[in-house]
Parts: structure tokens; C-alpha cells; sequence
């Protein structure tokens, strides 16, 4: 999902951004779903979610794979095209899943509420990869201790956190408060968008946040 207007408008960046609550998020990826690759992910120029797929790689991750806030499967074409598999897909929306489906790049689609927890068992990934999620109005830093739980000791993950959000929505804090529950952290900044992107959005920001589940 992307990186203000009311959300009651029409579906696009800017919408997205102005999300408040897990309600909102439903309703605008409902709307958007069907021309989100179009409309969005093409006309901005996305590059984020190949740069997850690429510093997840980089980094020596391994399935299974789980893709938090999966949307239409952008990040899982960018695994794919590292070989890297099985991915699983996590999203609230389920027509942005629909529209995943039909690329299949997933082994399994799982609509739910990453705030509300998750009925996934401890231990089940050995990676954890999201691109877009972390990210104005969308899901905030206490979901770290989910993604954490349903992790392998040794689990590689690859998130990307909105630089802009990164401290002052607590993302920093949090990984700093994990201590002994992670290794390796590393941040990298990457591009979110490309040279055709809206000049207001060109220079967006994103830290990749890469480490391990001790």
C-alpha cells in the first residue's frame, strides 16, 4: 500500500495519507483495488516495493514468507523475481487480495486487521517482508510485537517505514525498545518514487528497516 483529503473522496495518494482508522483503510482499498496498478502504482512510478524485495534478497531472506499489507502483490513480483518463495499475503482489503490472486505470486491470501492481532502460530515465518504499510494513517509501530511473535528465531525481516513517520510516530523508539529480541538492525533510504512521480511526492523517503529475530 502507498505511502489530505477527507476519506470519504476518491481513492488516491493523498486519501491514503488521511487515513485514521482500520475502517477507512477498508473503504478506500475497496475503491481503489481495481485500478490501484494503473492509476497509482504506475502513473507514481512505485519503486518501493522492488527495493524491499531487492535489500530482503540482499540481505539473504528466505521463505516462507509472509507480506504484511500485501495489496496487489507488488512486493511478492519483486521476491519473485529473486526466486525467493513461498510468500503468504497479508492485507485488510480483500479486493486489493482479489487483484493479488490473479498474479500468482502468493501460496495463501489472509484478509485481517494487523491491530487486532493475528490467528497465525508463533514461529511460523522465516521472513517478514511489507512495503507501504508503515506509513501516514496506516498501521503503527505497536504491530512490530505481532509480526515479532509470528517470526522464527532467526526470521530476516525487510519493512519499509515512511521516513517522514519515522520517529515522530514511534517507529524509532520501538525498535529500540525490542533490544534484545532483534539483531542487526540496519536502516536503509530508499527512493519511494521515481522520476515520473508527482513533483509534490518525487523526493519521498523511505528507511528499510532490516534485521533479525534473535
Amino acid at each position: 500500500m502507498p505511502e489530505n483529503k477527507d476519506s470519504h473522496e476518491g481513492p488516491d495518494l493523498d486519501a491514503a495519507y488521511a487515513l485514521k482508522t482500520p475502517e477507512d483503510s477498508v473503504r478506500l482499498y475497496r475503491d481503489w483495488a481495481a485500478s490501484y496498478d494503473s492509476d497509482f502504482a504506475s502513473s507514481m512510478d512505485y519503486r518501493l516495493p522492488q527495493a524491499v524485495a531487492d535489500a530482503f534478497a540482499a540481505a539473504g531472506g528466505a521463505g516462507p514468507v509472509l507480506d504484511v499489507g500485501a495489496g496487489t502483490g507488488l512486493l511478492a513480483e519483486g521476491l519473485a523475481r529473486h526466486g525467493i518463495g513461498p510468500v503468504d499475503a497479508l492485507d485488510i482489503s480483500a479486493e486489493m487480495l482479489e487483484t493479488a490472486r490473479g498474479k500468482g505470486f502468493y501460496r495463501e491470501l489472509m484478509q485481517a486487521d494487523l491491530t487486532q492481532g493475528l490467528s497465525i502460530a508463533d514461529d511460523s515465518y522465516g521472513g517478514i517482508t511489507s512495503s507501504g504499510t508503515f506509513t501516514h494513517g496506516h498501521v503503527g509501530p505497536e504491530a512490530l510485537d505481532e509480526l515479532m511473535r509470528i517470526a522464527r528465531p532467526g526470521a530476516r525481516f525487510a519493512l519499509s517505514i515512511n521516513a517522514a513517520v519515522y520517529r515522530e510516530a514511534g517507529f524509532a523508539a520501538k525498535l529500540d525498545s525490542l533490544g534484545g529480541a532483534l539483531r542487526d538492525l540496519r536502516l536503509e533510504e530508499v527512493p519511494i518514487y521515481g522520476a515520473a512521480a508527482d513533483p509534490a511526492h518525487r523526493g519521498d523517503t523511505a528507511l528499510v528497516a532490516l534485521f533479525v529475530k534473535a
